[in-house]
This record gives structure tokens, C-alpha cells and sequence, in this order.
């Protein structure tokens, strides 16, 4: 399972590590990084959920517990820190290794198309390399000025929905999710925002909910891990709600019925992009006559496709 990649501000050579006859080996930001990309390494950490190595998700658990922005200047990177900061990032360290929990849950905050999202064991973390798409308003397959409908299938913490009200602001998206917690979290990520009248939550079971409604953008994210694969991922992944991960024998239970249901909720000209990940190739063996375009990415990730709705059957 690939990741939109979060880019560590640690740039040039590997922090300067902690001295063991240092009295003071970790008292600022850079020596922090350093002695926490050093206990992930020793530890084998995986890495999957925003960052793809231990500098980068020390980086993201220090400036974030330090709430320090990632490109933060040199200056702020060598301050020293008083014994409380100290205390509250080696004891978040030391969570990441024992516990297993991604960092996005210890912080409580994870970042997606650039903007902030609070988070938690409600909802996945938000690392879709369709991030990247939405930033490019899904040029070239659609003119942004004729984006007046989204709909974001499979929410969770809302933030395919308010990325494209920020990449779109002529349209109106609806977040649809079948769990009511995950809405809650939507919700207040929607508020924090201040996109509550553009963004609505809807309880859907995918278009249950949506009789008649049409859009110029569906974009979903849903559940595509097989069952023998989801078995076997690594603990970080075990955090998050299975419901949003796990999805039958080859991960495209949720996928079909998108598939089948998408056509009669695109206007014409309208796009569908859904993210299938590891179910790539049993998607394309299950539906070899579609013309599925697969996008590339320049951050990273892979596994999502798009179908314009003259392409859909």
C-alpha cells in the first residue's frame, strides 16, 4: 500500500545524531529528528501513512508534536527546547515504537492537498495520491469553471471533499459515508473549514442515499484490500477501521458496485476517479474492456484510475 509522500524540511545530510557523552543530547528540533529517525530505523518501523522512511516520519512526529510547520526555517530547527517540549516528543518516540500507532493518531492532525485535518482511529489517515489530481483541478479532463457538482464516495475525514471545494469554489460537494463516526469527524474537519455551506455529510451506502442527484466529479477512495492481504498487514495499518480497508476475496466488493451505479450519477462530460490500489490488476482482469486511464503521479502512489462517462457501460 503506496502513499502520497510528506517531504521531510530535513534537507542535505541525516541530522546531527545525539552524542552518547552529551549532556544534553536532544535539545533542539534537528537533534530530536535525528534520535527519532534513529530509533525508527533500529526498530523497523513500516511506513505508510504519509512518509515512506524514518527521517520523514521523524520529521512529520517532531515538528508536528512541536507544532512547528514542515518547511520551518534553519533557525527554528536548532532552538533549544525547554525540558517539557523535550519530554512530550521522546514520549510520542517511544509511543510510535512500542505501540505501532501512526503518527497522524498520536498527533491527532494529518495533512492532505496542503491543508490541515483532524483525525483519528474513526477514519483512515488521509495519504490518497489524489491529492495531487485535485491540486491540478483534474486537468485536462475537466474545465474547472464547468465543475459545479462533486461527490466524494467514501469520505471519512472529509478531506477529498473540502480539497475539492477549495480546488473547485463554483461548486457544491456532498461527502458520503456509510459510518456515522467517521461523519462526525467529516463534520467538524468541514466546520474547521468554514465550508459548511458548500460541503454536506450525507449517511450513504455509496448513491443509496442520492436518488436522482448527478455530478460533473465522483472521486472515491474505497476499501480494496483483499482478505488474505488485509491478514497480513503490518500493525499500523490494524488502527484504523477495517471497514475502510478490507474489501472481499480480491478487494473489489465496493468497486463493482461503484462501477455499476456511477453511470446514472454523471453528467454528461463528467469524470469518475477511483483510487483501487493493490487491486489494480484484478480490477483490469475483471473488466478488461474498460478503457481505464491510469494516472501517474509526481509525489508518488499509483493505483487510481479515471473514467470519463462516455467510457463508463
Amino acid at each position: 500500500m503506496k502513499s502520497t509522500r510528506i517531504r521531510s524540511p530535513v534537507t542535505g545530510p541525516w541530522p546531527e545524531l545525539p552524542s552518547a557523552r552529551s549532556s544534553n543530547p536532544a535539545n533542539t528540533p534537528r537533534r530530536l529528528i535525528g534520535k527519532a529517525a534513529l530509533r525508527f530505523r533500529k526498530a523497523g518501523l513500516h511506513y505508510g501513512h504519509g512518509t515512506d522512511n524514518a527521517l520523514d516520519e521523524a520529521a512529520w512526529l517532531v515538528l508536528g508534536s512541536l507544532h512547528l510547520p514542515f518547511d520551518c526555517p534553519d533557525a527554528d530547527l536548532e532552538r533549544r527546547l525547554d525540558s517539557g517540549q523535550i519530554s512530550k516528543v521522546e514520549t510520542l518516540i517511544e509511543r510510535r515504537v512500542r505501540e505501532r500507532r501512526p503518527v497522524a493518531y498520536l498527533l491527532g492532525t494529518a495533512w492532505f492537498a496542503g491543508l490541515e485535518f483532524k483525525v483519528d482511529e474513526r477514519v483512515l489517515v488521509p495519504r490518497s495520491p489524489m491529492a495531487e489530481l485535485i491540486e491540478e483541478r483534474c486537468a485536462p479532463w475537466l474545465n474547472e469553471n464547468s465543475v459545479r457538482r462533486v461527490l466524494d464516495i467514501g469520505t471519512g475525514s472529509g478531506c477529498i471533499a473540502i480539497a475539492c471545494a477549495f480546488a473547485f469554489p463554483g461548486a457544491e460537494v456532498d461527502a458520503v459515508d456509510i459510518s456515522a463516526e467517521a461523519l462526525e469527524v467529516a463534520g467538524e474537519n468541514v466546520g474547521m473549514h468554514g465550508l459548511a455551506r458548500r460541503v454536506r455529510c450525507i449517511a450513504s451506502d455509496l448513491f443509496a442515499a442520492l436518488p436522482g442527484e448527478t455530478y460533473d466529479l465522483i472521486l472515491a477512495n474505497p476499501p480494496y484490500v483483499s482478505a488474505a492481504e488485509y491478514a497480513n498487514l503490518p500493525a499500523e495499518y490494524h488502527y484504523e477501521p477495517a471497514a475502510g480497508l478490507e474489501a472481499g476475496a480480491d478487494g473489489l466488493d465496493v468497486v463493482r458496485r461503484i462501477l455499476a451505479q456511477a453511470p446514472a450519477h454523471l453528467n454528461a462530460g463528467g469524470v469518475l476517479v477511483v483510487e483501487v490500489g493493490s487491486a489494480r490488476e484484478a480490477l483490469v482482469a475483471a473488466y478488461p474492456d474498460l478503457p481505464f486511464t491510469w494516472l501517474e503521479f509526481e509525489r508518488g502512489g499509483e493505483g487510481v484510475f479515471l473514467l470519463q462517462r462516455g467510457e463508463l457501460p
